[in-house]
């Protein structure tokens, strides 16, 4: 008899599994040095400009709220469990199913005991990691000094405290919630709680720890009830945020008692736990369903339909009061000064001339327009580029402010073509050059602009001392550049176009710190990791005194270096003690003021010049302009001065960052002569006003005098850019540096009338003097127009421009050919007792290369309108032949478009510049009194205008034949 054995069973093929833990661990370990080469990149950057404080207290703080998260989460998780099963009944008959349920859960039972925990730890982990500014907002606070009319709370209560404890009820209830679930969960699995036969069994330490967890929850939910009294002073409601006659006579007694029963009921799942009687925190657990139904729900809705509603202004007045007082001061708009303004529509001869310094100021020059000019006339080179729209400052120029129109010539590497090769992208092309400045009052005979700093190598008043004008730093820089090298070695940076001795063009090299030192072979690694360029790593123009520019849009470096900042959309440059720097304006905002009513800060700042802003926290009741920030073009170093130092949150996040900011007293002269109101708030300001600039209860109740801010007369679809300008207010003893908007009624559709309302201005303009502010820097001034005076809107003006015959002709006659016309900014401004509206028109070809350049200018007062060449004519013709003040472009002599010199003079008038206007003048004239005899049927005066404009352009034929003639 023979028999077999059986087969010996394969030995486990240890290779494999060694290879496999081996690949394992080489991905672990590349993953994590891919993690730790990010994370160490970011700390060069930081220690590079000298902000490494920011940063550690960043990771710092994440880590510790990740921690306490962590732990917060896991730890009372795990117990639940760990309590749950320990306690489960030993003997215990289960029914079929649940003994499949426990074949199934027994092998993964170690497993999940502590993978449940650590997986909703690390959920709440980074949660709380993500909550890390309202914790640090929380133990720094600092107190305000100002109350709420309501509970008499300081307003850093609501400010700081509340949104952390609001934030921590709902992470404690989260944890006791789930906590709750796994040990139900658990108690079914393993018996402790039986379901059967229609009765429910639960064992005593179930029920206790059941119970008990039940308590805790309703502990927690009734100090979350009680919280919320404090939250309906910034909770919106149907005409105001914060609360009203009836929340505060219905809601906030409703929320008390529910906070009590809430505490009651958890009192009685305490006992249930000791006596194991559910029936009376179950009744009890219904009653406060009830009570909230009843004090939460319909309580209040009986205040207000029966009280309220029959008698709402008298009942609510203190309450509208309270939000009109607390928006105005959360905003910044309570120190509006108004004034009631009677405006004139008459125009007469010399009606300008106590107007005479503003009109002088007059931009003509439209930035959003000129840009192709400027580019045309000072790129130079297709590798360099301008930004659109242009930015607009002043300068002081032979002792007086002259209002400029601004940019920075940044490289643009996206312009190579096939010469963007990485050493080009990355090693030669690495900055910009140079600052255009051009008079914002004035143009060129051609309608050009009036240069006064311009060219490469630059030249104009700001090179004439000592100025840097290379710009490696800025809002279009390229993704990173490579820089440096030692002294002996010959510079590979291109300067600029053009060399010494008819070279075709100069070299430089960096000589400032401006970024991270690439000079070791471990840094270069890091960085061609980051960048995953191994050029980087490989290159021989990589040496040790190597730098890598990267991150170089001023926002950018100053979110990063002040991430508690909302920054404004737009940072402008100007050159500052020599050097150009670019000076970002930072605010910081909140949506917890007690009171104020929070708007949708992205569409208040929307407009024609920022179509598509985005802003992380949008809804906010609280602003300030806290923080002026400004980036070296250079070296990108920052600076912050804490700019409002009586702003609560900044002082907050100054306790937080300790080191980061200076006083406004370390601000030089020239730093402050460039410094002005900011864009983005004043756009808010002006968004509440259009409700907010009444003072009483009962105008606010009744909305009969709202306004809002007239669309752009270009674009209807957003609203009309606020402006800059050098101007006198009425009340002002001296013209200033200032921003204005106006404002039409509040309505839509057909019944819209865009007449104006209001007019807002706010002095810009901060002083000269080293760390002293302007005293009236900020200082808000409204015109509010008298209601027995029709003055017109943008957009009414804009169609009377579009509409008149003698303009349209004329705006005709500009784009024949190949033309096209542009209408530039509608400025309106305060002059001669009434509203002067100014308007430039510029022409240019429509297709291929296109030069906007300026032709005409439109003016309009009341209900007359001028149409001339430049805004001095425009003026004297609108003033009755003699404005009494001359605007920029007095002694400029425009030429007839196609008859432009090639050096940009203007050549000798071969007519009579009089001659010719009087005509022009005649036949506007008829042109307009045909149309309005035809319009109201009076056939012989038609006949008459119509003979008198056939005159008048055989007038105007004859001069022009004369002209050629000559």
């Amino acid at each position: 008899m023979t028999s077999t054995s059986a087969p010996t069973p394969a030995a486990p093929n240890r290779s494999r599994r060694v290879i496999a833990i081996s690949l394992a661990v080489i991905a672990a370990i590349a993953v994590g040095f891919f993690v730790f080469a990010s994370l160490y990149a970011e700390w060069l950057w930081y220690e590079q400009l000298g902000y490494t404080s920011v940063l550690l207290t960043q990771w710092l703080a994440r880590t510790i709220m990740f921690v306490i998260g962590f732990l917060g989460m896991a730890v009372p998780v795990w117990l639940a469990i760990q309590l749950a099963y320990r306690l489960r009944p030993v003997y215990v008959r289960l029914s079929s199913q649940l003994d499949r349920y426990q074949e199934v859960v027994e092998p993964l039972r170690r497993l999940a005991m502590w993978g449940i925990p650590i997986f909703f730890g690390f959920f709440a982990g980074f949660a709380a990691s993500a909550q890390w500014e309202t914790t640090a907002l929380w133990l720094n606070g600092v107190s305000t000094d100002t109350t709420d009319p309501q509970f008499g709370m300081d307003t850093g209560f609501y400010l700081f405290g509340l949104p952390f404890y609001s934030g921590l009820l709902g992470f404690a209830s989260a944890v006791v919630l789930v906590s709750l679930l796994v040990t139900a969960l658990v108690s079914y699995l393993y018996g402790s709680v039986r379901i059967g036969q229609r009765e429910l069994r639960i064992s005593k330490p179930a029920r206790i720890q059941l119970a008990v967890i039940a308590g805790l929850y309703l502990l927690l939910q009734a100090a979350s009830l009680f919280m919320d009294r404090f939250r309906t002073l910034i909770a919106p409601g149907e005409r105001i945020t914060g609360a009203s006659y009836t929340t505060v006579n219905a809601t906030i007694p409703g929320l008390t008692i529910l906070s009590i029963v809430a505490v009651l009921v958890a009192i009685l799942f305490f006992v249930t736990a000791i006596i194991g009687r559910w029936r009376y925190p179950l009744i009890a657990t219904a009653l406060l369903v009830i009570t909230s139904i009843v004090v939460g729900v319909a309580y209040p809705w009986i205040v207000n339909t029966v009280q309220v509603r029959p008698n709402q202004l008298a009942l609510e007045s203190e309450y509208y009061q309270r939000n009109i007082d607390a928006t105005q001061a959360a905003f910044g708009i309570d120190g509006l000064e108004k004034t009631d303004y009677d405006a004139v529509t008459d125009a007469e001869a010399g009606q300008l001339r106590s107007d005479a310094e503003t009109t002088a100021s007059i931009r003509i020059m439209d930035p959003a327009i000129i840009q192709p000019t400027i580019r045309q006339l000072q790129q130079y080179r297709q590798y360099y580029r301008f930004q659109d729209p242009l930015d607009v400052d002043r300068y002081q120029i032979d002792g007086q402010s002259q209002d400029t129109i601004v940019s920075v010539r940044e490289v643009n590497t996206n312009s190579l073509g096939d010469a963007a090769s990485w050493q080009n992208t990355s090693l030669v092309y690495t900055h910009g050059y140079g600052m255009v400045v051009a008079k914002g009052n004035e143009r060129t005979a051609d309608g050009d602009p009036v240069f006064i700093e311009s060219g490469i190598p630059a030249a104009g008043f700001l090179s004439e001392s000592d100025f840097q004008p290379r710009v490696y730093f800025g809002e279009n820089s390229p993704l990173y550049s490579i820089v440096g090298a030692p002294a002996s070695t010959a510079p590979i940076e291109l300067d600029y176009p053009s060399g010494a001795d008819g070279g075709s063009e100069t070299k430089t090299t960096f000589d400032g710190d401006g970024g991270p030192s690439i000079g070791n072979i471990f840094n270069r690694l890091i960085y061609a990791l980051k960048f995953q360029s191994e050029q980087i790593l490989f290159s021989d123009y990589v040496n040790e005194e190597s730098q890598i520019l990267y991150d170089r849009d001023p926002k950018l470096r100053v979110q990063k270096v002040a991430p508690y900042l909302t920054l404004d959309s737009d940072p402008y440059p100007s050159v500052v003690d020599g050097r150009i720097v670019w000076i970002v304006d930072g605010y910081t905002t909140s949506d917890q003021y007690p009171y104020s009513t929070a708007t949708s800060m992205g569409q208040a700042i929307e407009d024609a010049n920022n179509p598509l802003p985005r802003i992380a926290l949008d809804n906010v009741n609280y602003i300030r302009n806290s923080v002026k920030a400004t980036v070296d073009a250079y070296d990108g170093s920052v600076t912050l001065y804490a700019w409002d130092e009586e702003d609560p949150l900044l002082q907050a996040w100054q306790n937080v960052f300790p080191t980061t900011l200076e006083s406004v007293s370390e601000m030089s002269g020239d730093l402050m002569s460039h410094v002005r109101y900011p864009t983005d708030l004043f756009k808010v300001q002006r968004a509440m006003l259009g409700v907010y600039h009444v003072d009483d209860a009962q105008s606010f109740y009744q909305r009969d005098n709202a306004w809002s801010t007239p669309a752009d007369p270009q674009n209807p679809d957003v609203n009309q850019p606020p402006y800059y300008l050098t101007m006198q207010m009425p009340g002002q003893s001296a013209p200033s540096y200032s921003m204005f908007t106006s404002f039409i009624p509040q309505s839509t559709g057909t019944d819209s009338r865009n007449v104006l309302m209001g007019y807002l201005a706010v002095d810009s303009d901060a002083g000269a003097q080293d760390g002293v502010k302007g005293e009236d820097y900020g200082k808000l001034r409204l015109l509010e127009i008298t209601a027995n005076t029709t003055i017109p809107g943008p957009g009414q003006v804009q169609n009377t421009f579009d509409s008149d015959p003698a303009i349209s002709s004329q705006i005709n006659l500009l784009r024949q050919g190949q033309s096209e016309v542009l209408n530039g900014n509608l400025l309106t401004l305060p002059v001669g007792g009434g509203l002067l509206y100014v308007q430039p028109v510029f022409v240019q070809a429509s297709s291929g290369t296109q030069l906007p350049q300026l032709r005409k200018v439109l003016v309009a007062f009341g209900n007359e309108v001028a149409f001339e060449d430049t805004l001095n004519e425009a003026l004297n013709a609108l003033f009755g032949g003699e404005s009494g003040a001359n605007a920029g472009d007095e002694e400029v002599a425009p030429v007839e478009p196609g008859n432009e010199t090639p050096d940009g003079e203007t050549p000798a008038p071969t007519v009579p510049a009089a001659d010719y206007q009087a005509a022009l003048e005649d036949a506007r004239q008829a042109l307009q009194d045909r149309q309005t005899a035809l319009q109201g049927g009076d056939w012989a005066e038609y006949g008459e205008a119509d003979q008198r404009l056939t005159d008048a352009i055989n007038r105007l034929l004859e001069l022009e034949g004369e002209g050629e003639g000559e």
